[in-house]
């Protein structure tokens, strides 16, 4: 890591800014991170489950910890061990789980020992995430305003670049991706304003807030773009590694 850089870690969003609609890292892309884990640490921050976040994580060499399930579960990539993890109330995460049952919306729970998507398999109430999938945009708002107001609960909604639905995510009250920025930063001994972070949906907004320094992309919300220091191309062209090559490595020595 580059000693001499003011910015210090670097903090990436999976679909629509690491990857995209194929679920694959592009060759300039994974270029652009080998050159940047070499001056700062490099952890990818996500909605999904660990064996994702993990996969990736191992395919471009990372080391540092990774984030899965909106911040609510940080793992060691080299090891798969949890480090940290926040997970929803039991009988919030039942409540959630029954109602989008009865709404025949698909799920996806997560907790530390995998995943599970029928509520009749669920043996452990230890949650980190749900998430609603698969939904058309009227649907999803409709899913967030149920739930937009229980006070255990932290949702929001997430673009799916893979079909172009959305997701609603459900996470513990409080827990968000710049949970896991507050935790980096305490571990590291570290001032999140030395963090970068790239996303491009709503759930990447609590991270780009808590970052000293924001890249957004080009398929991104408008209110993301807004916060933005720099708005780097689409991830279908490769905007991850133009927003490494033009604005990060400059800045980092």
């Amino acid at each position: 890591m580059n000693k001499n850089s003011g910015y210090k870690h670097f903090f990436v969003d999976l679909d629509g800014t690491l990857i995209g609609r194929d679920e694959q890292i592009s060759r300039p892309v994974a270029e652009g991170i080998a050159k940047l884990k070499d001056r700062l640490g490099v952890s990818i921050a996500t909605g999904r489950e660990p064996s994702d976040v993990l996969r990736f994580a191992r395919q471009l060499g990372l080391t540092m910890p990774q984030v899965s399930d909106n911040g609510a579960l940080i793992l060691d990539p080299t090891t798969g061990e949890k480090l940290w993890s926040e997970p929803l109330k039991p009988d919030v995460a039942q409540h959630v789980i029954s109602t989008l049952v009865g709404l025949d919306v698909e799920f996806l729970a997560t907790h530390p020992g995998g995943t599970v998507t029928d509520h009749q398999e669920i043996a452990r109430w230890d949650l980190t995430r749900v998430s609603a999938l698969d939904l058309e945009d009227s649907k999803a708002d409709e899913v967030v305003g149920l739930f937009s107001r229980h006070p255990d609960l932290h949702v929001v909604k997430v673009y799916l670049p893979y079909n172009g639905l959305w997701a609603v995510d459900f996470t513990r009250d409080g827990v968000n991706k710049a949970t896991a920025v507050k935790w980096l930063s305490s571990n590291l001994g570290l001032d999140a304003a030395s963090f970068i972070g790239a996303g491009d949906s709503y759930n990447d907004l609590p991270l780009l807030e808590s970052c000293g320094l924001r890249i957004v992309m080009g398929n991104a919300p408008d209110e993301l773009k807004e916060i933005a220091d720099y708005v780097a191309p689409s991830v279908d062209e490769d905007g991850l590694a133009v927003a490494i090559e033009e604005f990060i490595l400059p800045r980092i020595g």
